[in-house]
């Protein structure tokens, strides 16, 4: 982890968390990172939410958002207390399936209990009471960081003042959980894989993770976006080959490379299929929250996300709008796919930044 994070206990034997399993957990540790100083009257706090495989770096050199957090930017660290954590179930620093299980030694593995977004944002509000804050102006977060920051709403109706969606759904399409299958079926099948036990043998299975991040990145990027880049250029002129020949299927390796160095196979198998579930709007508790809650919302979507469409987004301002949620939602136009949510299209941080500073 980079010097400047930290780590602190949530959950120790004395205070465990409860999972919505039933399941307990402990100890649980968070790494997290905060920027800016926390306002005398509390009212300046504002957390962010990570996507699949980010951590607790938002901001500065390194950071996942960097294009969002820091001086000057939509979530100015000189104007708010910013919060960005670990993921329960992450490999980064907080505790998550490679963590040593307590009662045998060993790593946790496949032992692991199955997560919810609530227990996600369980520990994120834990760490919240570590750090003395006891409201939120915003909640902040894109792809997987917008679906907690849903949840956060539901869970605590009265906490956050303003919630910011982005590039996010409330239930993931068939085609989404289709292509997490792929993903976790290319780790599972590795020879590596151990039944998940694969830190006990030694070893790690790369092949199959490699895999699972080039099949998904595909879907994190828009098909211009591809064809502007690579179209149909080939690294060497010659016959035709079996071995990796055009540029796209470099590129893709490349990044499929990249990430097994820095992720955790189990991590990825238990975030998508922890995602697989999403669905708070079939809970009838979601609906009492939600008619309670003050906080607006605002969506935005982009016109070249096919990951999380923009129908997706209409669906979730359609429910929060049928529970009396003041909520609105713009679709933007970007050439960049879902990853537009960690880039700057035209328009989107001067959005994002007039909503966290509109004073009604």
């Amino acid at each position: 982890m980079p010097p400047s994070t930290r780590r602190v206990v949530v959950a120790t034997d004395d205070d465990p968390l409860v999972l919505a399993s039933g399941r307990t957990l402990a100890p649980v540790e968070v790494a997290y990172e905060t920027y800016g100083r926390l306002d005398d009257d509390g009212g300046n706090a504002v957390v962010v939410c990570h996507a699949l495989t980010g951590d607790a770096r938002a901001a500065g050199e390194g950071g996942w958002w960097r294009t969002m957090v820091g001086p000057g930017l939509p979530v100015d660290t000189d104007r708010y207390f910013v919060v960005s954590s670990n993921l329960l179930g992450g490999c980064r620093g907080t505790t998550g399936p490679s963590s040593t299980d307590p009662r045998t030694g060993r790593p946790y593995g496949p032992d692991f209990p199955l997560l919810t977004l609530g227990d996600l944002v369980a520990v994120q509000r834990r760490l919240l009471a570590h750090l003395g804050v006891a409201r939120l102006h915003a909640a902040v977060g894109g792809s997987l960081g917008g679906m907690q920051v849903l949840q956060w709403v539901i869970d605590d109706p009265g906490f956050i003042d303003r919630a910011v969606v982005v590039a996010a759904s409330s239930r993931l399409s068939a085609e989404n959980i289709a292509f997490s299958a792929v993903g976790r079926e290319a780790i599972t099948s590795d020879p590596d894989w151990h039944g998940g036990r694969y830190l006990e043998h030694g070893t790690l299975p790369r092949t199959g993770l490699r895999v699972a991040r080039m099949a998904a990145h595909i879907t994190y990027v828009a098909a211009q976006t591809l064809e502007g880049k690579f179209g149909r250029t080939r690294r060497a002129d010659g016959p035709p080959s079996l071995e990796p020949d055009f540029e796209v299927e470099h590129y893709l390796r490349h990044q499929g490379e990249g990430f097994v160095e820095r992720f955790d196979a189990l991590t990825y198998v238990y975030l998508t299929r922890m995602l697989d579930y999403v669905d708070p709007f079939a809970d009838p508790r979601t609906a009492e929250a939600l008619r309670r809650t003050r906080t607006r919302f605002q969506l935005t979507s982009f016109d070249s996300d096919w990951r999380f469409d923009t129908a997706q987004s209409l669906r979730l301002l359609e429910q929060l709008r049928a529970l009396g949620v003041r909520a609105e939602h713009a679709e933007l136009s970007s050439p960049h796919g879902h990853d537009s949510f960690l880039l700057t299209p035209p328009g989107y941080l001067d959005r994002v930044r007039a909503f966290l500073t509109d004073p009604s």
